[in-house]
């Protein structure tokens, strides 16, 4: 009975691993999140939301976007020189933004206009520096189609995570409570990847050279010259609003903000993650046909748009009172946000699993000025609820802008496909 019910696909059994782990992974937050709203101040979010955000927007250029070249080399040898070479980038990157944050943390407290944040800038390149490491890990994991190393380092990492808050939210620790245990996840996950790749890979260490180091970098340097712009972009859209909204609203609101971003965003990117790996993994592959290619891209779309929409639809209408049932009376706020955000998530999901065709068809110079664009708007949207002080307005122009710019992506992305044009 069981083996019927058994993937017979490979892709499947992919997925499905790392589904797996993902839901375990989310699973956790979400059912601690009753009681950290309780133990945490809406305040406590909003500053660690803006910490978040601003380590999420520097993370983007921690390996220079060399993680993504891993998978694109036919040998393991030159593979692992990628993972070295990403390596260095990030230690580069994160002293940079050690020595930018201790000769100009006033400015940028300033700039940020959050006094409260002053002192946790300081462990931003510590987050850097993990998310780097983790991501080039990662990607090799991907490309040895080890899933289960992902699989359990994302459990390892949410429940570390949430123990540590739920422990230091009970001892009071306020906003820096939520942050050190996002710190203490992070370490945690990348000791345990890292330690199985050492054990079970470290025969690949000794084709690390560094000519061939350079001679790679140079080699698919449109990672760092074009992806790496557009990725920032991107990210800066993504986490543009905690910034926006925390200067002109207040910890308060962007805490509400916040959490509706924890219980709906940050799950919702976990899956997009799994999904996306192995999609990538997949139309990536050179014994892959280019009319194979097709087939998968335009299935996984139409398939994915139809598989979620009920429970986005659902989410659509019942969210204000699922936030005020679960996380209290003083959450609805923070329901109502994430309402106004479920169309553009919905769009937002199906676009985010595909968007490595841009990648793998070397298509980066037009997904750059479309993320531009969309980045100019979304910033837009959000100037003009700040200077009418409503923050439902500005979220409905965000949301609708976002969902303009994915829908076109999408009918995009079929054509690069559809193009035949790979510049690797």
């Amino acid at each position: 009975m069981f083996a019927k019910l058994k993937p017979k696909s490979e892709f499947s059994r992919n997925v499905l691993t790392l589904m797996t782990g993902t839901t375990i992974a989310q699973a956790i937050p979400i059912a601690i999140s009753p009681i950290l709203t309780r133990i945490y101040t809406p305040e406590d979010f909003g500053v660690f939301a803006l910490y978040m955000s601003v380590a999420s927007i520097l993370s983007v250029m921690a390996t220079g976007r060399y993680e993504l070249a891993i998978m694109l080399p036919k040998k393991d040898e030159d593979a692992i020189n990628i993972v070295a070479l990403s390596l260095i980038i990030s230690f580069l990157v994160s002293f940079i933004a050690l020595s930018i944050v201790f000769f100009f943390n006033a400015s940028i407290t300033t700039l940020l206009g959050n006094p409260e944040i002053s002192s946790w800038l300081y462990f931003i390149p510590l987050s850097v520096l993990l998310t780097g490491i983790y991501q080039s890990f990662n990607y090799w994991s991907n490309r040895k189609k080890q899933y289960k190393r992902l699989a359990t380092s994302r459990v390892v990492q949410s429940g570390t995570t949430a123990s540590s808050n739920l422990a230091m939210g009970f001892s009071g620790f306020g906003s820096g409570g939520l942050i050190g245990s996002s710190l203490l996840g992070q370490g945690v996950a990348t000791f345990v990847l890292g330690r199985i790749i050492f054990k079970e890979d470290r025969n690949r260490f000794g084709n690390i050279k560094r000519l061939k180091i350079f001679a790679l970098g140079r080699r698919y340097i449109s990672f760092l010259t074009v992806n790496l712009p557009h990725t920032f972009l991107n990210v800066l859209s993504s986490n543009f609003p905690v910034l926006l909204i925390s200067y002109f609203f207040g910890n308060l609101v962007t805490g509400f903000y916040s959490i509706s971003n924890r219980v709906i965003v940050a799950p919702i990117g976990i899956i997009t993650n799994s999904y996306g790996q192995v999609f990538l993994q997949h139309i990536s592959s050179s014994t892959v046909s280019q009319k194979e290619k097709e087939f998968f891209f335009t299935k996984t779309v139409y398939r994915i748009l139809g598989y979620s929409f009920v429970p986005f639809l659902l989410l659509f209408f019942f969210l204000p009172q699922l936030f005020q049932t679960i996380f209290g009376e003083n959450w609805i706020e923070a329901g109502i946000y994430g309402q106004i955000l479920i169309p553009m998530l919905y769009f937002r999901f199906v676009g985010s699993i595909v968007s490595s065709v841009t990648v793998v068809y070397n298509q980066q110079q037009k997904a750059l000025k479309i993320e531009i664009i969309n980045t100019l708007l979304r910033i837009f949207a959000l100037i003009i609820g700040g200077i009418e002080a409503d923050i439902i307005l500005g979220l409905i122009l965000f949301s609708l802008f976002s969902i303009f710019v994915t829908i076109y992506r999408l009918f995009w992305y079929f054509e690069v496909v559809k193009g035949e044009h790979c510049g690797y």
